[in-house]
């Protein structure tokens, strides 16, 4: 199920730390040895530039697949770039996570607006056809609201009855009124709009890369125990 250490130290010896954070913060919240299918899902909109340019989006890359790394046992993360469209849909991979988000964005074209929802049906879809059966994890990095609300919030709703657990995060000014629909988001009603809690929002600041390594980890995964008990309970998840 999960990549040894052994395996990271030979394929990606950088990450290593990250790959033992990661194992550390997943036993605090008694999910270590769960398989999960693991999604990274990156903001792509004009507002982004800073964070593509000061590393913060491939550290976040980085981050995600050392976690990976523990949940499942091929090396790779899909990934998903969006503004006004879906810009790419991709993969990361261990054995060759250097450098990889600028190498992606530089066969990109304009960066657009915020649009969540083309990008959450890419991920669903990525799912379904994957035949896969385990639980998903998407970590749906954004640095603002969508410029459609209603679409959004009909998505997470959509999706609650799949086996994702959508696990948003803002990078950016944590004051910002940009990210009141993201808050308002993780406290739709249940079950009046879902059958179950299925997304979860932390702010991660204006310099997000400087969230030590442990933090940013317990706050991916926080959420995610009480959503598995309970898609499990309803019959959401049958792994």
């Amino acid at each position: 199920m999960a990549l040894s250490l052994r395996k990271v130290e030979e394929t990606a010896p950088a990450l290593v730390s990250l790959y033992k954070s990661a194992g550390e913060s997943l036993r605090r919240h008694g999910i270590d040895g769960q398989r999960v299918a693991v999604y990274l899902v990156v903001d792509y909109s004009g507002s982004m530039r800073p964070y593509y340019n000061s590393g913060a989006v491939q550290a976040l890359a980085d981050r995600v697949l050392g976690l990976s790394a523990h949940l499942d046992d091929d090396g790779r993360v899909p990934v998903f770039f969006f503004s006004t469209d879906v810009d790419a849909e991709t993969e990361i991979r261990l054995d060759d996570h250097t450098g990889r988000i600028g190498r992606i964005v530089a066969g990109l074209g304009h960066m657009g607006k915020t649009s969540y929802h083309l990008a959450m049906d890419a991920v669903i879809d990525h799912y379904v056809d994957s035949g896969s059966t385990a639980p998903a994890l998407v970590v749906f990095q954004t640095d603002g609201g969508p410029i459609n609300k209603l679409a959004a919030e009909r998505y997470v709703c959509k999706a609650a009855r799949l086996p994702l657990f959508w696990q948003f995060i803002g990078f950016g000014d944590p004051g910002s009124r940009q990210f009141d629909f993201l808050r308002r988001l993780d406290e739709l009603d249940v079950p009046a709009k879902r059958p179950v809690d299925n997304a979860g929002f932390f702010h991660a600041g204006k310099d997000p890369d400087r969230v030590p390594d442990g933090e940013l980890y317990d706050r991916l995964v926080s959420e995610f125990p009480a959503w598995l008990a309970a898609a499990r309970a309803r019959g959401i998840v049958r792994e």
